[in-house]
Protein backbone atom coordinates (compact mmCIF):
# COMPACT_ATOMS: atom_id res chain seq x y z
CA UNK A 1 0.00 0.00 0.00
CA UNK A 2 0.81 3.70 -1.08
CA UNK A 3 1.77 6.13 2.33
CA UNK A 4 -1.62 7.44 3.29
CA UNK A 5 -0.73 11.38 2.57
CA UNK A 6 0.62 10.39 -0.99
CA UNK A 7 -2.73 8.52 -1.31
CA UNK A 8 -4.79 10.98 -0.04
CA UNK A 9 -2.79 13.75 -2.39
CA UNK A 10 -3.14 11.69 -5.52
CA UNK A 11 -6.75 10.88 -5.00
CA UNK A 12 -8.10 14.88 -4.16
CA UNK A 13 -6.01 15.89 -7.12
CA UNK A 14 -7.62 12.97 -9.35
CA UNK A 15 -10.95 14.35 -8.20
CA UNK A 16 -10.14 17.76 -9.26
CA UNK A 17 -9.34 16.22 -12.79
CA UNK A 18 -12.75 15.04 -13.15
CA UNK A 19 -14.39 18.03 -11.94
CA UNK A 20 -12.61 19.99 -14.51
CA UNK A 21 -14.02 17.66 -17.35
CA UNK A 22 -17.17 17.00 -16.18
CA UNK A 23 -19.21 19.19 -14.65
CA UNK A 24 -22.02 16.92 -13.73
CA UNK A 25 -19.41 15.15 -11.39
CA UNK A 26 -18.46 18.65 -9.69
CA UNK A 27 -22.35 19.41 -9.21
CA UNK A 28 -22.50 16.38 -7.71
CA UNK A 29 -19.94 16.57 -5.32
CA UNK A 30 -21.12 18.76 -2.51
CA UNK A 31 -24.77 17.22 -2.82
CA UNK A 32 -22.69 13.89 -1.85
CA UNK A 33 -22.31 12.44 1.71
CA UNK A 34 -19.23 10.77 0.61
CA UNK A 35 -16.93 10.61 -2.59
CA UNK A 36 -14.44 7.55 -2.77
CA UNK A 37 -12.05 8.52 -5.38
CA UNK A 38 -9.23 5.73 -6.62
CA UNK A 39 -7.03 7.77 -8.92
CA UNK A 40 -5.35 5.04 -9.69
CA UNK A 41 -6.41 1.45 -11.20
CA UNK A 42 -4.48 -0.88 -13.24
CA UNK A 43 -6.50 -3.45 -15.17
CA UNK A 44 -4.79 -5.99 -17.34
CA UNK A 45 -5.97 -9.41 -19.38
CA UNK A 46 -5.58 -11.94 -21.69
CA UNK A 47 -8.87 -14.27 -21.63
CA UNK A 48 -8.36 -13.97 -17.99
CA UNK A 49 -8.01 -10.01 -16.47
CA UNK A 50 -7.09 -8.26 -13.66
CA UNK A 51 -7.24 -4.83 -11.78
CA UNK A 52 -6.44 -3.19 -8.76
CA UNK A 53 -5.87 0.23 -7.23
CA UNK A 54 -5.94 1.76 -4.33
CA UNK A 55 -8.41 5.02 -2.93
CA UNK A 56 -9.25 7.39 -0.50
CA UNK A 57 -13.12 8.20 0.95
CA UNK A 58 -13.10 11.96 0.82
CA UNK A 59 -16.42 13.46 3.56
CA UNK A 60 -16.21 17.17 3.04
CA UNK A 61 -12.76 17.02 1.10
CA UNK A 62 -11.24 15.07 4.03
CA UNK A 63 -9.53 11.68 3.84
CA UNK A 64 -11.53 9.71 6.54
CA UNK A 65 -10.92 6.06 5.46
CA UNK A 66 -8.62 4.11 2.76
CA UNK A 67 -9.54 1.25 0.42
CA UNK A 68 -8.62 -0.71 -2.03
CA UNK A 69 -10.44 -1.99 -5.31
CA UNK A 70 -9.57 -5.75 -6.94
CA UNK A 71 -11.73 -7.61 -8.98
CA UNK A 72 -10.99 -10.24 -12.05
CA UNK A 73 -13.02 -10.94 -15.62
CA UNK A 74 -13.01 -13.26 -18.19
CA UNK A 75 -14.23 -13.66 -21.89
CA UNK A 76 -12.63 -11.82 -25.00
CA UNK A 77 -10.55 -9.43 -23.34
CA UNK A 78 -6.33 -7.99 -24.30
CA UNK A 79 -4.56 -5.48 -23.50
CA UNK A 80 -3.32 -2.81 -20.36
CA UNK A 81 -5.19 0.30 -19.26
CA UNK A 82 -4.66 2.52 -16.25
CA UNK A 83 -8.06 4.67 -14.99
CA UNK A 84 -9.11 6.62 -12.48
CA UNK A 85 -12.59 6.36 -10.59
CA UNK A 86 -15.21 7.84 -8.39
CA UNK A 87 -17.74 7.17 -6.78
CA UNK A 88 -20.74 9.45 -4.75
CA UNK A 89 -22.30 7.96 -2.01
CA UNK A 90 -25.87 10.29 -1.95
CA UNK A 91 -26.76 8.91 1.40
CA UNK A 92 -25.63 8.03 4.51
CA UNK A 93 -26.81 4.11 4.04
CA UNK A 94 -24.83 3.93 0.77
CA UNK A 95 -21.91 4.78 2.87
CA UNK A 96 -22.11 2.44 5.46
CA UNK A 97 -22.48 -0.28 3.19
CA UNK A 98 -18.97 0.03 2.26
CA UNK A 99 -18.02 -1.38 5.79
CA UNK A 100 -20.42 -3.95 5.76
CA UNK A 101 -19.16 -7.53 5.94
CA UNK A 102 -16.19 -8.89 3.92
CA UNK A 103 -16.06 -5.70 1.70
CA UNK A 104 -18.45 -4.08 -0.80
CA UNK A 105 -19.21 -5.99 -4.23
CA UNK A 106 -19.80 -3.31 -6.88
CA UNK A 107 -23.25 -4.69 -8.14
CA UNK A 108 -24.57 -5.76 -5.31
CA UNK A 109 -26.08 -3.98 -2.65
CA UNK A 110 -26.87 -0.26 -2.75
CA UNK A 111 -27.70 0.56 -6.75
CA UNK A 112 -24.50 1.69 -8.40
CA UNK A 113 -25.25 4.05 -12.08
CA UNK A 114 -21.87 4.18 -14.12
CA UNK A 115 -21.95 7.77 -16.12
CA UNK A 116 -20.85 7.43 -19.10
CA UNK A 117 -20.15 10.45 -21.07
CA UNK A 118 -23.33 10.71 -22.87
CA UNK A 119 -25.51 10.18 -19.53
CA UNK A 120 -23.38 12.65 -17.85
CA UNK A 121 -24.39 14.83 -20.39
CA UNK A 122 -27.58 14.67 -20.72
CA UNK A 123 -28.50 13.90 -16.94
CA UNK A 124 -29.18 16.81 -14.30
CA UNK A 125 -28.66 16.61 -10.08
CA UNK A 126 -32.58 17.13 -10.14
CA UNK A 127 -32.87 14.04 -12.09
CA UNK A 128 -30.74 11.83 -10.18
CA UNK A 129 -31.93 9.31 -7.54
CA UNK A 130 -29.78 6.31 -7.14
CA UNK A 131 -27.44 5.68 -4.30
CA UNK A 132 -23.95 6.14 -5.71
CA UNK A 133 -22.83 7.30 -8.81
CA UNK A 134 -19.52 6.28 -10.31
CA UNK A 135 -17.27 8.10 -12.93
CA UNK A 136 -14.83 6.63 -15.09
CA UNK A 137 -12.02 8.88 -16.35
CA UNK A 138 -8.61 9.46 -17.71
CA UNK A 139 -8.05 6.51 -19.33
CA UNK A 140 -4.74 5.58 -20.46
CA UNK A 141 -3.82 2.45 -23.25
CA UNK A 142 -6.36 -0.07 -24.27
CA UNK A 143 -8.61 -2.77 -23.67
CA UNK A 144 -11.80 -3.42 -24.21
CA UNK A 145 -14.38 -3.88 -21.70
CA UNK A 146 -14.12 -1.73 -19.12
CA UNK A 147 -15.90 -1.00 -16.16
CA UNK A 148 -16.64 -1.59 -12.81
CA UNK A 149 -19.02 -4.12 -12.33
CA UNK A 150 -18.07 -7.13 -10.43
CA UNK A 151 -15.10 -5.24 -8.17
CA UNK A 152 -15.06 -5.43 -4.32
CA UNK A 153 -14.09 -2.63 -2.32
CA UNK A 154 -12.32 -3.44 0.54
CA UNK A 155 -10.90 -1.21 3.59
CA UNK A 156 -7.51 -0.95 4.31
CA UNK A 157 -5.08 0.36 6.91
CA UNK A 158 -2.55 3.25 5.65
CA UNK A 159 1.04 3.44 6.45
Amino acid sequence: MRVSAELARDSQAALQQLYASVPLAKMLGPKAHAVLVFPKVTKAGLGVGGQYGEGVLLKGGKPVAYYNTAGVSTGLQIGAQQYGYAMFFMNDTAVKSLDKAEGFEVGAGPSVVVMDEGMAKSTTTTTMDKDIYAFIFGQQGLMAGLGIQGNKITKINPK
